[in-house]
């Protein structure tokens, strides 16, 4: 299973519109980052986890060439916005539809706001073919098992996700539990690392850490990162083990035989 990062980044993106701090203007690569999601690839199938309002950008410089389903973590714009890209796979599939898939409440969001989608309307060729499908507990995709994990995200709900070795915890500033159980023996953890300063909705670098250190997984990476971050300056405040993404980076990791 390889899995790639799509993107790194806010809501916002870095460099941030309007934003003339150091990182924004940085020539480093590493700090140019769209806006939060991945790739996971296995066997020749593509499952994408979030459509962002960059995802076009991002599967062009990443050579997606075809999607086989989407997994969401929630409904916030930079997250979602670039649905309507899918429409593009359709096209080149012969017009295969495209399975996505997310909590209850973040696939009624995504009904309601993208009704040409999903609305009665007769059906047009201008549209996306997608079939969604409401999270109700683990399942099989593409021959991978898919734990969803339900996470605080501020007052909300995000959906963060388990597959084999390899977790992917965004958009998330509280985690129960239940679901720290879940997160046991990991190879990879993909986690929500906003920024060191505090904030309502997501974790911060410190608390990040802290929660990579009770999971233990064997390497973690800090995602859905701000432009107060610099990749090389702020790299070396981190313990062994933990780093931040980066646009375009990549995993590869051996599954287990499944009993």
């Amino acid at each position: 299973m390889e899995v790639t990062i799509l993107g790194s980044g806010t809501s916002t993106g870095v460099p941030m519109l309007g934003c003339s701090c150091d990182v924004c203007r940085s020539t480093d690569p590493h700090d140019c980052r769209t806006r939060c999601s991945a790739l996971i690839s296995y066997r020749g199938q593509q499952i994408v986890i979030d459509t962002t309002t960059d995802f076009r950008q991002q599967a062009l410089r990443e050579g997606v060439d075809h999607v086989d389903a989407v997994l969401y973590t929630h409904a916030h714009a930079d997250h979602v916005h670039g649905i309507d890209d899918l429409r593009a796979f359709n096209m080149t599939s012969g017009g295969t539809a495209i399975p996505i898939y997310g909590l209850p409440s973040t696939m009624d969001l995504i009904r309601r706001n993208f009704r040409y989608i999903f609305g009665g309307e007769v059906a047009s060729k201008f549209r996306p073919r997608l079939v969604p499908w409401n999270l109700e507990g683990d399942f099989s995709l593409c021959g991978l098992p898919v734990e969803p994990l339900p996470l605080q995200h501020g007052p909300g709900t995000s959906c963060g996700y388990r597959i084999g070795p390899f977790a992917y915890v965004t958009d998330c500033n509280g985690i129960s539990e239940a679901v720290m159980a879940r997160l046991q023996q990991l190879e990879l953890l993909i986690i929500d690392g906003l920024r060191f300063r505090a904030h309502p909705t997501h974790f911060t670098i410190d608390e990040a850490i802290s929660v990579a250190a009770r999971l233990g997984a064997r390497r973690t990476v800090l995602t859905h990162i701000c432009h107060e971050v610099a990749h090389r300056r702020d790299t070396a405040k981190l313990p062994d083990g933990v780093e931040f993404a980066y646009d375009g980076q990549r995993f590869s990791l051996p599954l287990r035989q499944q009993s």
